[in-house]
């Protein structure tokens, strides 16, 4: 099966300019016999560390714009993931939505949003293309532990993780290296194809609103944890690769029900003792 993601610069606001770059990267995909292909976290809103900009930069599932964008996509043959701001009522999640031929085949929230206004997801549901099972991860999803490994439990054997990465310049040597390495080892615990499919940008990012760098850097691991293909740094890219998804999982799920079994009961005792554990 070939997979790919577009490596691609958001414009923060503008909804129509986002969704024809999703269309044209379709229209290419279908072109290169691509069967999954994602796009970047947030990408048809752009992402806002403030409230008030999500939220006037966001989308309602059954809303109007979203209606629209499917039925430009109803012919298209690949199943694609792309990201948005999602309204629901008065709450904000930070979702992507899974889509094929038009037609709207589920939605998955961040578990793990960086900005609190952002209500967390706590479903993970897993969809197929063909032979292939896969899950969804966003960003910082993808280092905690149990998102992947719930999925791979359900059955995932493709991980897709739609970033929208803009860091300060100071910060970025350390969450270059942070990230591929929680990525390495997601792929490896859970037997599981890992796809990092970041954002890039050319300029200061208007809907961020400080200095940073989206520096692109999209990959694909394998279940040993070895880069299949990596996309430029700071350009538009596909990335694309063929993946084998027949097979049994590499041993990923059983350890994870093996350690499950033995020592979950352990974990849980730990964490309610720890009554100061935070998360974020």
């Amino acid at each position: 099966m070939r997979i790919g993601h577009w490596q691609l610069e958001c414009s923060p606001g503008d909804f129509r300019t986002n969704a024809e770059k999703v269309l044209d990267g379709l229209a290419e995909a279908a072109r290169r016999g691509i069967e999954i292909v994602s796009f970047p976290e947030s990408f048809l809103t752009g992402y806002y560390p403030a409230e008030a900009g999500a939220r006037a930069n966001s989308l309602e599932r059954d809303g109007a714009e979203l209606i629209w964008f499917l039925n430009k996509t109803a012919g298209f043959d690949c199943t694609f993931i792309v990201g948005f701001n999602e309204r629901r009522g008065d709450r904000l999640f930070n979702t992507v939505l899974v889509a094929r031929r038009g037609e709207l085949l589920g939605t998955y929230s961040k578990a793990f949003p960086c900005f609190r206004y952002f209500t967390p997801g706590r479903e993970f549901p897993v969809f197929r293309h063909g032979d292939a099972t896969f899950g969804v991860l966003i960003c910082a999803d993808g280092g905690y532990i149990e998102p992947a490994r719930i999925l791979a439990l359900k059955g995932a054997r493709l991980l897709f993780a739609p970033h929208y990465n803009y860091v300060r310049p100071q910060a970025l040597i350390d969450h270059f290296q942070k990230v591929r390495s929680d990525h390495t080892a997601r792929a490896v615990e859970n037997g599981a194809w890992f796809f990092r499919g970041n954002n890039v940008g050319s300029g200061p990012d208007v809907g961020m609103g400080f200095e940073g760098v989206a520096y692109g850097d999209s990959y694909l691991l394998d279940p040993a944890g070895e880069m299949v293909v990596r996309g430029r740094r700071h350009a538009e890219c596909l990335v694309e690769a063929e993946v084998d998804v027949s097979g049994p999982p590499a041993g990923g799920t059983r350890r994870s029900v093996m350690s499950a079994r033995a020592l979950g009961s352990v974990l849980l005792d730990l964490v309610a003792a720890d009554s100061n554990r935070t998360v974020g």
